[in-house]
């Protein structure tokens, strides 16, 4: 996705029709059309010479994307658990892994990211009514597999704001809520986590359209992507205008919340009724 963005981007620079540049690589335009909704995977001669075609000479932008494109078609290790996944779920998780920036809000319950496995196990078990014990466990697996990522060496900045309901709707028994709360108070002080609490008491804000999450890459020439998960499907935008919308809604979150030190207070108010 995020390379067939960037050569569409590319392309519509140039002004270069999708059946021009098909024609270029000796394919229809739908095949045009398909790698740059990032649908099928990606030769390295048909990456070169659409690279060619666009203009692009700098042989340290041609080697960049050339080597987004290899990447691209190894399959990640999210892969495995294909079978107890909605199928727009494993772009997510790739795109996560590559991000260096991760900023999200979360109303319904806690970001994945920063679940507990029993609370992540009562989460996903209500999401997946009927399903087997053995896939639930799978699912869980994948969703602390995940996780790993936020504290390795190459961690991205995540910046979470939480509504007050997602840490007032039980999910499990007490003692997961309180070990769910407790989790969330040690793990806001890793240097790389910003967690902040929009509290009850603030009223209306500008997050009323529901949760999303906005991923942002180390390669400067990428461009953002908001994440927008639906019942049946999820939508992956990443037109500047749309970007920029919902960036504004999360930032006008961030300054409507109370910052990190004053959340963690609010968490240990929440543990301490719990």
């Amino acid at each position: 996705m995020l390379l067939g963005s960037h050569l569409r981007r590319l392309r519509e620079a140039r002004g270069i029709t999708r059946e021009a540049a098909g024609y270029s690589i000796r394919a229809s335009e739908s095949k045009i059309s398909r790698m740059e909704l990032g649908r099928v995977s990606f030769k390295t001669r048909d990456v070169e010479d659409l690279l060619t075609l666009y203009g692009i000479t700098d042989e340290a932008e041609r080697t960049s994307l050339v080597s987004l494109a290899k990447e691209a078609n190894v399959a990640g290790w999210w892969h495995s658990y294909s079978d107890v996944l909605p199928s727009w779920f494993p772009t997510y998780v790739g795109l996560e892994g590559a991000a260096h920036l991760i900023r999200s809000y979360e109303v319904q319950f806690v970001h994945g990211l920063l679940q507990t496995e029993s609370y992540a196990h009562a989460v996903v078990a209500r999401g997946m009514k009927g399903a087997s014990a053995a896939d639930i466990e799978r699912r869980v697996a994948l969703r602390l597999e995940r996780q790993k990522y936020l504290v390795s060496e190459k961690a991205p900045e995540f910046h979470i704001v939480l509504d007050e309901a997602a840490l007032r709707r039980p999910y499990g028994d007490r003692g997961v809520m309180r070990e769910q709360l407790q989790h969330l108070i040690e793990v806001s002080e890793r240097p790389n986590v910003r967690l902040q609490v929009m509290p009850f008491s603030f009223g209306g804000h500008s997050g009323e359209s529901g949760s999303f999450t906005i991923l942002s890459f180390p390669e400067s020439d990428l461009s953002d992507v908001v994440y927008l998960e639906q019942l049946t499907s999820a939508l992956y935008l990443d037109k500047r205008e749309d970007v920029t919308q919902y960036e504004s809604a999360l930032k006008q979150l961030q300054q409507d919340s109370p910052g990190p030190s004053e959340s963690r207070d609010l968490l240990r108010g929440l543990l301490q009724l719990s």
